[in-house]
């Protein structure tokens, strides 16, 4: 792999059409091209990792698999902060692709040494647009390294329309609520029978989210329909309060399932 590296033909930094993407291909096979070329033909939401998350001994906590509705598979993480904006961008409805550490870049610095970065996630939007990012668990984390990669990252991805970011811990009390709806993403609690339609119709108009339950029906069967209705964005609540039985919710703009 190093000399893979050392044999690439990549320039400083500030010249995007220079540096290098390593990723695997659809036949399983390793990669390097410019990251021009990468981004114009690479589908990285569909891309495997590039390298598997390091596992850190004495650590609370080890890569794992998130299941993403966005996807209908599983896709690594590395840490309970990637998890968590894995959950918040699975959630987001202009995602349309998802997929962890899909892609190395790689490029020269000022002396010419060899440089690299794998960020954590790739995210792809309903315009074709991509966001690199990382999901550092704290204010600065990873140091020099991580500081000088984003500036690379930043100048690479604004060449091609893409984002990079360096995602920090979001707010505790959403992520406790997406959390909670996310245990209802499968299509699985979509529910049956026109339960779903009678739902929606149930919060046409803004109501605490008992009495449209109630309206509708046997709570142990509306409730999964409910907080699936919420996590797809078919249903709205404020999630910066957390959730209870008289949070007001109402039908949301969201025009299909996920």
């Amino acid at each position: 792999m190093q000399g893979l590296f050392l044999a690439a033909d990549v320039g400083l930094h500030s010249d995007a059409r220079r540096v290098q993407a390593v990723f695997v291909d659809e036949a399983g096979h390793l990669r390097q091209m410019p990251w021009t070329a990468a981004v114009a033909e690479g589908r990285f939401e569909e891309a495997p990792p590039v390298a598997a998350f390091p596992v850190m001994p004495g650590r609370r906590w080890g890569p794992g698999w998130w299941w993403s509705a966005t996807m209908g598979r599983h896709v690594a993480h590395g840490s309970a902060a990637m998890r968590a904006q894995l959950m918040l961008l699975d959630r987001d409805r202009q995602v349309v692709g998802l997929s962890a550490r899909p892609v190395r870049v790689v490029w020269r610095d000022e002396r010419s040494r060899v440089r690299s970065w794998i960020p954590q996630v790739f995210a792809r939007y309903a315009d074709g647009t991509g966001l690199l990012a990382d999901c550092p668990a704290a204010e600065g984390a990873g140091g020099v390294r991580a500081r000088r990669a984003q500036a690379v990252l930043d100048a690479v991805c604004g060449r091609v329309g893409w984002r990079y970011r360096r995602l920090g811990p979001p707010d505790a009390v959403v992520v406790a609520n997406v959390r909670w709806l996310a245990g209802y993403r499968h299509p699985r609690y979509r529910g049956s029978d026109g339960l779903e339609e009678a739902v929606l119709d149930a919060f046409a108009q803004p109501r605490p989210l008992i009495e449209g339950v109630v309206a509708v029906g046997d709570p142990l069967q509306v409730l999964p329909v409910v907080y699936h209705a919420l996590w797809a964005g078919r249903l709205e609540a404020a999630l910066e309060v957390p959730l209870h039985e008289r949070v007001v919710v109402r039908r949301g703009m969201a025009e299909e399932w996920r």
